[in-house]
């Protein structure tokens, strides 16, 4: 019918970039399981796929009583040892029964919630991404436990060289002719509506990853230049803000590099609208000028302190 998904994006709780062996071991959730590391064209590790039962109402936008039983498959991930990620998805399938099934026949189906009666995939894709109900399925708990399991872990030291809030990605993908739609709802909430040919896969929850890591690395990018405060600040002060995005940000945006080419259009899409790039590129270069404006004038000054 529809697969439904919820990513959480934030900083990791360190003073630095951590490097891959540490990544592989913070990212241990499952003993017995390989971590998996890519490093090109930057180091992205994701730990094991992880199972969470769940039996409880599902979204609906018609505000009916819609039960589902099954898993959600959930993982964790550190792009450039520097952010960190926790995703959950489900596909939501037609029950073969009315009645519910023992917990071995949902284990058999990793990452499917079945539907118990009948329901419209529309009515459950619209519930979902406007604003899933309080008592049912809440993918977003789960992403975000994953997260804080990674965030709590005692090799990092706590101590992010800059604060800035978590990312929400919430997505519904559905089968017909492609198509995307992103939309932005508040500083902190994104959904994204796709529609895909052919059987689902999980490229396109890695494709989804892809999307809210660097919405997440945009919205970090903008809210220390709106710290910086760049006109209404001295020149020195302005730089020292601007700094982390220098040290810790600018080297991680390559949209689509870890997404399969044949979903790569969708990235060209968002690229032409909203234009995410676009706009990267102009903050990057706001920030590059105003610091290379900054070294010019205490070269100036260096100078002309020497002349005299």
């Amino acid at each position: 019918m529809l697969v439904m998904g919820e990513v959480h994006t934030g900083l990791l709780q360190n003073s630095g970039e951590i490097p891959e062996s540490t990544c592989r071991d913070v990212l241990q959730l499952l003993s017995g399981e390989r971590v998996r590391v890519s490093r090109r064209p930057i180091v992205y590790a994701v730990s094991p796929d992880l199972l969470t039962g769940v039996d409880c109402r599902l979204p609906s936008a018609s505000q009916s009583r819609i039960r589902g039983a099954g898993t959600v498959l959930s993982r964790s991930s550190i792009t450039g040892g520097r952010v960190v990620q926790g995703s959950s998805y489900t596909r939501i399938e037609r029950s073969g029964s009315d009645r519910r099934q023992p917990w071995s026949h949902y284990l058999a189906r990793p990452g499917v919630v079945e539907v118990l009666g009948k329901v419209k995939s529309r009515d459950l894709a619209d519930g979902f991404a406007e604003d899933p109900p309080a008592d049912g399925l809440d993918l977003g708990a789960i992403s975000a436990r994953f997260l804080d399991v990674v965030q709590s872990s005692p090799l990092l030291d706590r101590r992010a060289p800059f604060k800035i809030a978590r990312t929400r990605l919430r997505w519904v993908a559905e089968q017909g002719e492609p198509a995307i739609r992103f939309t932005l709802h508040s500083e902190q909430m994104r959904t994204v509506r796709l529609i895909h040919a052919g059987e689902f896969t999980p490229a396109v929850a890695d494709l989804c990853e892809d999307l809210a890591l660097h919405d997440w690395l945009l919205t970090a990018l903008l809210v220390i230049i709106e710290r910086a405060r760049i006109g209404g600040t001295p020149g020195p002060e302005a730089a020292v803000k601007l700094a982390p995005a220098v040290d810790h940000l600018l080297h991680l945006w390559m949209p689509s590099a870890r997404v399969d080419d044949v979903l790569s259009a969708y990235w060209e899409s968002l690229d032409r609208r909203p234009g995410f790039t676009r706009q990267w590129q102009s903050l990057v270069d706001r920030v590059r000028d105003q610091l290379a404006v900054h070294t010019l004038a205490f070269l100036r000054e260096k100078s002309g302190g020497g002349a005299r």
